[in-house]
């Protein structure tokens, strides 16, 4: 079962990816924009890490038989958690003015970032 800890590192990794995902991908933004993907890319793991730890899910961790893109249950629930996390944050806040495209893309990346870090570094 997955620790606290391991939890944590996660949730930074995952923020550090949110942070550099954005700023490469749209030739930097808005401090506030990628501060916003980096906490919501933390939060939606550790949300969904916590619930499958107090639910006991052990077999969400199975990765799937594919070399190059060893995805899990645990890891696709990390980054849909970060998407949502990311679609609210950016509409409530920084984004909130933007059109919706834009929100979502933002978004992606997020997700993205926090999906990638759970499948290739923790």
């Amino acid at each position: 079962m997955i620790g606290w800890g391991q939890i944590g590192y996660g949730a930074v990794l995952s923020a550090v990816f949110a942070a550099v995902l954005p700023a490469v991908v749209t030739r930097g933004r808005r401090i506030g924009v990628i501060v916003t993907g980096a906490l919501a890319a933390a939060a939606g793991p550790v949300a969904w890490n916590a619930i499958l730890r107090a639910a006991h899910g052990e077999q969400f961790f199975t990765d799937a038989p594919i070399a190059v893109f060893p995805v899990s249950w645990q890891d696709t629930g990390s980054g849909v958690f970060a998407l949502a996390a990311a679609a609210l944050a950016y509409g409530l806040g920084p984004l909130a003015t933007e059109p919706a495209r834009r929100t979502a893309g933002y978004a992606l990346l997020a997700g993205l970032a926090a999906l990638l870090a759970d499948v290739y570094v923790y």
